[in-house]
């Protein structure tokens, strides 16, 4: 079993894995004509505001916030300062804390009942920000973007020169990288100075969590949780392809965005090639 085949089987904030229907996993992509409004692959319905969230849930142990700008600094100073919290994300929610805390990276582990075998995802709050965490410079202009922000996790080769601690997911060259629709979680990301390891806020093994009341016999082990209300993406997480190989690329779980995310690479793909030229899948 390789390393990306490895990390997609035990990457958080997804469910069990489904067979790929109509979308070829190899072969040769036709050419697209490259056309602006294809430039990003997710419609705009899927952004999540940060004014959308309210609390509906009762606060039993006076942790739970609203998802809103108003806490961002709250969250920002915990993650800080090494806590765990729960946010809401573009797909489900999820446990984060600093990735470079080994200390909050093992209470994670812990609290999901998780074996420090299965590695973590990280989230940034921008695309731009992938650059000091894994290789990214073997990508074609404009792909990233044409993918993130959105339910989709790109697996990248860490690079010799990425600021993670290598104790987060060691034995691992590659990583699992987020960067979601959703306003709040990537303001505190952004704000943290530092990336986010990321895993759905739920006992390892038990399903994945769609609002706050799914997992709020682990609220009292988070320093605060943040309610967006009830996520619309349904259970099956982010989808997520292998963008480790020069000029290749696969599509590891379907997730959330299959479709959008084969548009997206088959568009920003397609636009950076020579016209007489074919994509070939990995």
């Amino acid at each position: 079993m390789n390393i990306s085949t490895r990390i997609a089987d035990k990457l958080p904030l997804l469910s069990s894995r489904v067979p790929l229907l109509g979308v070829p996993k190899s072969g040769v992509v036709p050419l697209l004509q490259f056309n602006k409004r294809f430039r990003f692959g997710f419609p705009k319905k899927m952004a999540w505001s940060l004014d959308k969230c309210e609390v509906s849930v009762e606060d039993k142990f006076g942790l739970v916030r609203s998802a809103t700008e108003a806490y961002s600094e709250e969250a920002i100073e915990a993650l800080k300062a090494g806590k765990v919290i729960a946010v809401p994300t573009d797909t489900l929610y999820g446990f984060a804390c600093d990735a470079c805390s080994l200390e909050a990276v093992n209470r994670i582990y812990e609290i999901k009942g998780r074996k420090h075998t299965s590695p973590l995802a990280i989230c940034v709050g921008d695309v731009s920000d992938i650059g000091r965490f894994a290789a990214m410079d073997h990508l074609p202009h404009g792909l990233l973007d044409s993918l993130l922000p959105g339910p989709v996790t790109v697996v990248l080769r860490r690079g010799e020169s990425s600021i993670l601690e290598k104790s987060l997911n060691p034995g691992l060259e590659t990583i699992g990288v987020r960067v979601p629709d959703s306003n709040f979680i990537r303001v505190i990301a952004g704000g943290s100075g530092s990336a986010l390891a990321l895993t759905s806020a739920n006992l390892s093994g038990q399903p994945s969590s769609v609002c706050i009341k799914d997992f709020e016999n682990l609220w009292e082990h988070c320093a605060y949780v943040y309610d967006g209300g009830v996520l619309p993406s349904g259970r099956a997480g982010s989808t997520v392809v292998d963008l480790t190989k020069l000029g290749k690329y696969k599509i590891l779980r379907p997730g959330s965005a299959m479709e959008e995310t084969f548009l997206g690479l088959f568009t920003s793909l397609s636009y950076n090639l020579n016209k007489y030229t074919s994509f070939r899948g990995l």
